[in-house]
């Protein structure tokens, strides 16, 4: 089974000028945590509501001023839409993520990958537990 067969699609993202509070209001609006930093369909990064909340709010800066950018990871983890949904999972465990964006061979982000699509779409579930079981270990 191929990523892009369980994937999420068509998801939402912020652009490194926008400020955390304009992304928050987004990740509230949504219901999410995670939000993928793009330029275009370019990925330049990722911000989670734990990056808000760790390296902008904790540290004194105000969230209307500062900007994505600012606080976003800029190493972000990803695999490619025609990947076996297997090399995704070993991933998420050697890596010990919960998430992976999902890239076409041209590089634009086209949808994302997280342990719920593993589980409510894969066909082992007993591989997912043990990527759950792996990304859960400590660090």
């Amino acid at each position: 089974m191929l990523v892009q067969e369980i994937m999420t699609h068509n998801i939402e993202v912020v652009s490194p000028a926008d400020t955390l509070a304009q992304a928050a209001r987004k990740m509230d609006d949504l219901n999410i945590g995670p939000l993928p930093v793009c330029e275009g369909n370019r990925v330049v990064g990722m911000l989670t509501d734990r990056d808000i909340t760790v390296r902008a709010t904790a540290a004194g800066r105000d969230p209307k001023t500062t900007l994505v950018a600012d606080a976003m990871s800029q190493e972000v983890i990803s695999c490619y839409q025609d990947q076996d949904v297997r090399e995704a999972a070993r991933l998420m465990e050697d890596r010990q993520i919960r998430r992976l964006l999902v890239l076409n061979r041209a590089n634009d982000l086209v949808g994302m990958l997280s342990l719920a699509d593993l589980a409510t779409e894969a066909p082992a579930a007993g591989e997912t537990a043990e990527v759950l079981k792996k990304v859960s270990e400590p660090s």
